[in-house]
């Protein structure tokens, strides 16, 4: 079983998430943030990576940046080493998921080095309380921690629920098609990721 535990405490948050890739797609606990909930669980159910959240507390009272960007930092941590030595895996994953009127496409690959592109057009306004713009930092800080690369392309859509949704869709697919495992070996030229 793939699985890791890991906390992580500053002076703005305080976060342990427990993550296990050969699960079923279960989300359980709060971030405390209504909407980033509704999008993790989506990552979650469609990866079908068990996201536990043992605890997770913030200065959201400030913003919500902090919390979400250390969100990403945790789950970056957990996804990375619960890969262990990455033998067998597929390492690619590539996934274009429509919401209605959006659609969003995502290549990954597991590589061993933290890229994001992501087209950020679409990334304005909020939603409530949830700014739009947090998005890119929640992907930024979990590309660099879990060190893929990631590229995402909001394709078309208006509706920004349908917008955020169809890129953490997207973002499920691809990982689970990418930490499938195939075989034994490590799936490189240089012998490691």
């Amino acid at each position: 079983m793939r699985l890791y535990k890991f906390s992580r405490k500053t002076l703005e948050t305080d976060i342990e998430l427990e993550v296990n890739l050969d699960g079923e797609g279960i989300f359980s606990g709060s971030t405390g943030i209504g909407f980033f909930d509704h999008l993790i669980n989506t990552l979650s159910k469609h990866s079908r990576m068990d996201v536990k959240i043992v605890r997770c507390q913030g200065d959201t009272h400030v913003d919500f940046h902090h919390l979400v960007e250390d969100f990403g930092i945790v789950l970056g941590v957990c996804f990375r080493e619960a890969l262990g030595d990455k033998k067998g895996i597929k390492r690619f994953g590539f996934s274009s998921v429509p919401l209605d009127e959006a659609l969003s496409s995502v290549s990954l690959d597991i590589s061993g080095r933290s890229f994001l592109y992501i087209t950020t057009e679409y990334l304005t306004g909020s939603i409530r309380e949830f700014d739009m713009e947090l998005i890119e930092v929640f992907l930024s800080a979990f590309v660099r921690e879990a060190k893929i690369t990631l590229h995402v392309d909001v394709v078309r859509g208006f509706n920004k629920h349908h917008i955020a949704e169809s890129i953490f869709k997207a973002l499920g697919v691809a990982i689970r098609e990418a930490i499938r495992i195939e075989g034994d070996i490590v799936p490189s030229t240089k012998g490691t990721i």
